[in-house]
């Protein structure tokens, strides 16, 4: 495995993650892809990173889930329909759509979300509604699309990114237009959450469908 010192790695504090990932996906994937992902991963937040504290933390992250993603699209792995939320900056309606369905479906549905142009952090807003509503975003970050998380998709809900979300051949897609709640006051958020939440015809729809 390279060096830390590999220019491959835009952070020499990206090593131990690179260590630790391809450990864990050994047998799936050499430690050279799993290298160039992690390496594209840090890159891709630092762009929009307004804080970057964590940014080797959340590279590992965002790295683990695209990996997780070419193991399931490669049948490398098996496990529940997987729902992709999609929005421009992934700090509010895609954050708290993922937040809603990920508490209703539990462990019958892989929930994730991005942004087609994610800001640097979700909004504190969009966290305080969410956590209003009994559950938690402490632990969410905005992230890129990725092809990979693309592409394992079962099911991709955009909402208000428009032409700039891919389209892969064999994904479903729906779109939910909700207000975006960008620079809102939160009474507002509150009320493009339970639009969200409120979309129940849509989500029972989806667990149906989704159900083994």
């Amino acid at each position: 495995m390279p060096t830390p010192s590999s220019p491959l790695l835009p952070d020499e504090r990206l090593a131990a993650g690179a260590a630790r990932l391809a450990t864990r996906y050994a047998g799936h994937f050499a430690p050279e892809t799993v290298l160039g992902l992690l390496a594209d991963s840090y890159t891709r937040l630092a762009e929009r990173a307004r804080i970057r504290t964590h940014l080797v933390v959340l590279a590992e992250r965002l790295t683990a889930e695209r990996l997780d993603a070419l193991a399931h699209t490669q049948g490398l792995t098996s496990g529940p329909a997987r729902v992709l939320f999609v929005c421009g900056q992934n700090a509010g309606r895609s954050q708290m759509a993922a937040a809603l369905l990920a508490h209703r479906a539990g462990e019958r549905v892989t929930v994730s979300s991005a942004g087609t142009h994610p800001a640097g952090e979700v909004a504190p807003h969009i966290a305080q509604a969410i956590t209003e509503a009994g559950m938690d975003l402490a632990d969410a970050y905005s992230k890129p699309l990725t092809e990979e998380v693309v592409q394992a998709a079962d099911i991709v809900i955009t909402m208000g990114c428009g032409d700039a979300c891919p389209v892969m051949p064999g994904r479903r897609y729906l779109d939910w237009p909700v207000a975006d709640p960008d620079g809102a006051p939160i009474a507002v958020v509150r009320d493009i959450r339970d639009a969200i939440d409120a979309i129940d015809a849509h989500i029972n729809e989806l667990l149906t469908q989704l159900a083994p």
